[in-house]
């Protein structure tokens, strides 16, 4: 991180927080590496059964925005987004035990250990009993539920809100719901789209941990520039902005 804007930071402490908002995939644990893996091996499953190999993931990309408003986020979504790419772009011509192994792809993506990213548990033990912790995460409510449940995590939060989808209206709901003013909650997560923009259009405070990998759907062109807006190289490095 630039120095000076590191500085910064330190000097303009977040005042007035009561609750913080943690998203949890790639933000607590480690998710879209697994997409990426999954990907890969879908991609050589059909590779036989196709000419058009260069297009097989920008399309596969394509047909998981297309369903966002049918399917919404997570596995079992991207998994049905797999099989309909698959279809299409093979004209239907696909064996079964091609078809029954990319379901194996899925259940083995649903099944995989959550693993930790790195500072979790002792950014949570520090800020816990100072603020009120909640897990802000969207997706499949029973695939988030089991992550959330085999993570170890569960007993830090107060709450938990599985969003359908990260909107400003569903963080709304979410201040309604708990009874908090925006400027007293804070928002923390890798998406800017998701995690940043939202609550921060409400007034809300905001801090970024980038992720190494971003889904493509959730990357944004422009800088954010905002007093509420800060951005951390690790989780840990947010308690260095709070008092």
């Amino acid at each position: 991180m630039d120095q000076k804007l590191k500085n910064t930071r330190l000097i303009h402490m977040i005042e007035g927080i009561k609750v913080i908002g943690f998203d949890a995939d790639d933000t607590l644990w480690v998710n879209e590496i697994y997409f990426r893996d999954t990907e890969e091996q879908y991609r050589k499953l059909i590779t036989p059964y196709t000419q058009d190999l260069e297009t097989i993931i920008p399309k596969l990309y394509r047909t998981e925005i297309q369903n966002l408003r049918l399917y919404g986020y997570g596995v079992k979504a991207f998994i049905l987004s797999l099989m309909e790419t698959a279809l299409r772009i093979t004209d239907g011509n696909l064996p079964n035990h091609v078809i029954e192994e990319i379901l194996l792809l899925g259940k083995k993506q649903l099944s995989h250990p959550v693993d930790l990213l790195d500072g979790v548990k002792d950014t949570l033990n520090a800020l816990v009993g100072r603020y009120l912790l909640i897990l802000v995460t969207e997706g499949d409510l029973l695939d988030q539920e089991n992550k959330l449940r085999n993570s170890g995590l569960e007993y830090f939060f107060h709450h938990v809100e599985i969003m359908s989808d990260k909107r400003t209206s569903g963080y709304q709901k979410l201040l309604n719901h708990i009874d908090i003013r925006a400027e007293e909650f804070l928002m923390v997560g890798n998406s800017v789209r998701s995690d940043i923009l939202p609550p921060l259009a409400l007034g809300c405070y905001t801090i970024h941990v980038p992720y190494p990998i971003t889904w493509e759907h959730e990357l944004v062109a422009e800088p954010v520039i905002h007093s509420h807006f800060y951005e951390v190289e690790s989780l840990w490095d947010i308690i260095s902005l709070l008092p």
